[in-house]
This record gives C-alpha cells, sequence and structure tokens, in this order.
C-alpha cells in the first residue's frame, strides 16, 4: 500500500468495514489533519482488520484490471463531490474526470424513441461543444447519452451501481470500454458488488454531484431518473426536464418536474445558455430528400415514410439505405427508422 496515502487505505478499509451514510458523513466533518478511523466508531476493529487484510488485496485486484482508488486530495477525485451532503468515502477510477463543469441525462431505461433521440442529440450537441456528459451507463436513455457524447467527439462518464469488476448491463461492455478511453468510469462499490436495486438511488448522488446541471429525459414515475433529480435540487443544482406527450407514461416523471418547477428544456441551445456557452457552427449537411417523410423523434416503416415524403417505396428504400450508411438514420429491431442525434 506504499503507493497510496494512508488517509486513502482507511478510507477504503472503512468501505471494506461497512461504512454507510453515517460513516461517510461523520468522516467529511473531521477537521483537517485528523485520520479517518476516528470517525469509525463501532466498526473501528473491523475496519483495522480490513486494513491489514482485505485492502492490499482490492487495491491489487483493481489495479490489475486498470481501475485506481482514489480519494479527496488526490489527483483525480472530482471536486465537486465535496459539496455533497453525503460525499462517498472515495471512488474506483478508470480513466480520467474531466475537470469541467459537466451536465448529467438521464432517464428511463425503457425510453421511446423520441427519448432516444433526444438523449443523443443533447449527448451530441453537449460533446460537440466540450462539455463532459455523466450518466448511469444503463439501458435506454443513459446509453443513448453516453453514445451520442462520443460520436460528437466529446467526454463521458458513467457511474456505476457494481463493482468496478461487473459491467451492467452486460451488453454495454463495448460501451464502457470506448467511455472508459475517452472519459472515465466510476464507482464507489467494492469489487465483486452485483447490482443491487437499493444500490442505484446511492450511485445517483454521485452522478447529481458530478453536474452542474442534470437534464431528465423521460421518466415514469417511479424512476430511478427522478431520485437523480431530487438529489440534484437539494444541492442547489439546476434541473431541466423535456416536455413529452401526456399519453406517454414515460413523460410523467420530467412532466411533473416541470409542474414543480423545473426548467423546460426546449432546445440543446437554451442549455448551452445555461452553461454560458454557445452551439458550435453547423456543419455543412447534405440535403435530406426525406426531410419530411422522417420527422426527428419518430420512428416509421419504410411504408408510412414514402407516403410522407410523395415518393415511391423503391426510391424510398434507396434513401434510407444511403443514409444510414452515413449514420442519418438507424433501423430498429423492429424494421421502423428513426434519425440518429
Amino acid at each position: 500500500m506504499d503507493h497510496i496515502p494512508p488517509e486513502a487505505a482507511q478510507r477504503l478499509a472503512l468501505v471494506v468495514a461497512g461504512g454507510g451514510v453515517r460513516i461517510r458523513r461523520a468522516v467529511a466533518a473531521l477537521p483537517a489533519g485528523r485520520e479517518p478511523f476516528a470517525a469509525a466508531g463501532g466498526a473501528l476493529a473491523a475496519a483495522r482488520d480490513a486494513l491489514a487484510a482485505e485492502v492490499p488485496r482490492i487495491l491489487e485486484a483493481v489495479a490489475a484490471r486498470g481501475w485506481r482508488w482514489t480519494v479527496p486530495g488526490m489527483d483525480g477525485y472530482p471536486a465537486t463531490l465535496g459539496e455533497l451532503s453525503d460525499p462517498p468515502l472515495g471512488l474506483f477510477v478508470a480513466g480520467r474526470v474531466p475537470p469541467e463543469a459537466s451536465v448529467a441525462v438521464v432517464g428511463s431505461r425503457r425510453a421511446t424513441a423520441y427519448g432516444l433521440q433526444v438523449a443523443e442529440m443533447l449527448g451530441g450537441e453537449l460533446g460537440r461543444a466540450g462539455i463532459p456528459v455523466i450518466s448511469g451507463m444503463a439501458r435506454g436513455v443513459d446509453g443513448a447519452a453516453h453514445r451520442g457524447c462520443l460520436e460528437g467527439g466529446g467526454r463521458t462518464v458513467a457511474v456505476w451501481g457494481t463493482g468496478p469488476d461487473r459491467v451492467y448491463p452486460a451488453e454495454h461492455r463495448r460501451l464502457a470500454e470506448a467511455i472508459r478511453e475517452r472519459g472515465a468510469l466510476v464507482t464507489e462499490f467494492l469489487p465483486g458488488t452485483t447490482p443491487r436495486r437499493h444500490h442505484f438511488p446511492q450511485r445517483n448522488r454521485i452522478i447529481a454531484g458530478l453536474a452542474r446541471v442534470t437534464v431528465v429525459v423521460e421518466a415514469g414515475a417511479r424512476s430511478g431518473a427522478l431520485v437523480t433529480a431530487r438529489l440534484a435540487l437539494e444541492e442547489g443544482r439546476e434541473v431541466f426536464a423535456v416536455p413529452g406527450s401526456i399519453l406517454s407514461s414515460q413523460s410523467v416523471g420530467p412532466n411533473t418536474l416541470l409542474g414543480l418547477g423545473a426548467r423546460p428544456l426546449l432546445s440543446p441551445a437554451g442549455l448551452l445558455e445555461e452553461l454560458g456557452m454557445e452551439r458550435p457552427a453547423d456543419r455543412a449537411e447534405p440535403d435530406d430528400p426525406l426531410a419530411g417523410g422522417l420527422p426527428p423523434g419518430e420512428a416509421l416503416g419504410a411504408d408510412e415514410i414514402a407516403a410522407r415524403a410523395g415518393l415511391g417505396v423503391d426510391r424510398v428504400g434507396a434513401l434510407l439505405v444511403e443514409l444510414e450508411v452515413e449514420g442519418v438514420v438507424e433501423r430498429l429491431g423492429d424494421g421502423r427508422y428513426r434519425r440518429r442525434g
């Protein structure tokens, strides 16, 4: 353990000993110079045992996977987390957390085509503007926001609700590697920790803590994205919500937030204005003959696109292939098409 400060080792030992919110807050409240074990209370004996037996093994195991343990005051620990009422004792990090002001883009795992497109579009706009995107790498909105940011050339951070040795969901393994190369993977959970329902609200406070602004794209009435929004508001951070159809169950969350005073997100420009930045100059794009047949936010079959565009089905089929190759549209699993962000 010579390669980390004694304070960092003690903080990890407290995590191993089961240090929950009470110990996290007690450690955060210690005067400068006091060792973390001073806040251990009844967990002191277990923490001392962990320091001798478990901490060296854990540090070696995570280092072998390219992760490191970092705590306040160490290089790579996000300063914004120090402002939380319940800051983590430390973080396992793979990659590098960008120091710039970031935006959290969160939402439903069961997002609609509209929600996926909005999340990907926002991620792309933020990435092109040089603003890091924070999310949870879950299915649905989270994954779309990460992908959009990466495709926009930006940096993104995924906060996990599992240990550093458990990619969840498993189908996002390649996405996780891309995020790691261009940003960071972050978790406060020990190696071996599997995804449990109660881990994700705990994870969400870190998402809210890393971001200056949180955007809720789509969320059901009991979605974890609403937990993130509430935590962000409690920490004095700005929250935006994307208005949605009153007929969609996935719009209940953001529409409820709007009713409670959240700011409506009507365009990426409004979000960039909040961050004191301008939207990058639009790149020249080729003419799109399907502009009227496949509007943003909808997923349609080739026949319906042809009818709306006033073109033959064969012509539309050929155009869709071209636009798919160019990355303008994508084909969904049910055969419909939607515009990419």
